[in-house]
């Protein structure tokens, strides 16, 4: 993905297709889309796929990250009516065992600071699977989430890197631009950065992309109609 990509996301609750706001996952509710209902995840995947022209999908599966399940089944059955587009894929992983358990999947999968104890087992799981998964450096409303060191030492980067604001998610406050300039400043170009959370519309994507971010997450803009296909196809 060398040129600025906007990767839609699909957020998964209960065998639904939910609107994350702000982080309080509890409160999440099945999503009002144009592209589908919300208890037809893969038609609301097509919808935003078409809409973007990414070769990505972003899922969230909120059940694995609760600890309360998982949404394995449905997303090996969205990989094969989607042959052509890689699923990057956060589960909660928190160790090398969580993310071998997904493998057969063949997404990417995407390891999010809070879901990690500590720096180590971020470490272990880089090394079993290298640059083939994504590190998500992840803020609430209460800051960091995760091992201090991920967010500070970029040496402990991969070639790609997820910088996203949960607090910013789905509210339309838009992105924070100088955490993610601040985050990009210290990658210095050795990793693609890509960021989430805020998004309200074409300037905010153009403002991200402006600071030389690799693309960016969305979801909200994409189903209200804020962000739209020509728009998007402009940025390039």
């Amino acid at each position: 993905m060398s040129k600025f990509t906007v990767i839609p996301v699909l957020d998964l609750k209960g065998g639904l297709a939910v609107h994350a706001v702000a982080g309080r996952r509890a409160d999440y509710a099945p999503i009002m889309s144009p592209f589908g209902s919300a208890d037809d995840p893969a038609a609301i995947a097509r919808g935003l796929l078409d809409v973007t022209g990414s070769p990505a999908l972003y899922v969230a599966d909120l059940d694995a990250i609760e600890g309360v399940g998982n949404h394995f089944e449905l997303l090996r059955g969205l990989s094969y009516s989607l042959p052509d587009i890689t699923l990057w894929v956060d589960a909660g992983f928190s160790n090398v065992a969580d993310c071998a358990f997904w493998l057969p999947l063949g997404a990417t999968l995407v390891i999010g600071s809070e879901s990690l104890e500590a720096v180590d087992d971020w470490r272990e799981i880089n090394a079993a699977f290298g640059d083939s998964v994504v590190l998500s450096l992840d803020r609430g409303p209460e800051g960091r989430r995760g091992p201090e060191p991920l967010f500070s030492d970029p040496e402990l980067w991969p070639n790609r890197l997820v910088a996203i604001d949960l607090a910013r998610v789905g509210t339309g406050d838009g992105p924070d631009l100088e955490q993610l300039g601040a985050i990009l400043d210290m990658a210095g170009g050795r990793c693609a950065v890509f960021a989430g959370g805020g998004v309200r519309g074409a300037s905010d994507l153009a403002a991200i992309k402006d600071l030389d971010a690799s693309g960016a997450l969305i979801a909200t803009a994409l189903h209200t109609g804020a962000v739209t296909q020509n728009e998007i196809a402009a940025l390039g």
